[in-house]
Formats: structure tokens, C-alpha cells, sequence
């Protein structure tokens, strides 16, 4: 029986569509999140995004609110 070796960018999470420990990808992304253009380059923030292999579910959470 072979057994399939997660990449580094793939962990096991549960996942709240499919109800169970699935694989994910996941990375972090920088969003800005301010509208005003004076300051768009001091409002970017780290998000951590994980999508569901089996699904294909995306969910983003802000890293300073982890």
C-alpha cells in the first residue's frame, strides 16, 4: 500500500463544507485593504488562504486576527 507524501504547501485541516480532515493548499498573501490611494502602500496585511483539495472551499483569515 503506498501512501501519498504532502507537498510543503499542503496540509490536513478540517474542513467545514466536507465536515472532515481534508488536504489543503496553503499559502499567505498580502491584501491591501485600504480605498484611499494615499495610503494603499502602508495598509497591506498578511492573510493566510487555505482552499480544500477535495472541495475546492477558499477561506481567508486576516493573520492579525489569528
Amino acid at each position: 500500500m503506498s501512501k501519498s507524501q504532502s507537498t510543503l504547501t499542503e496540509l490536513t485541516e478540517f474542513c467545514e463544507e466536507c465536515g472532515s480532515r481534508t488536504p489543503h493548499e496553503v499559502s499567505i498573501e498580502l491584501k491591501t485593504e485600504s480605498k484611499k490611494e494615499t495610503n494603499r502602500a502602508f495598509s497591506r496585511e498578511p492573510y493566510r488562504v487555505t482552499k480544500c483539495r477535495a472541495c475546492g472551499d477558499e477561506r481567508t483569515q486576516r493573520m492579525n486576527d489569528a
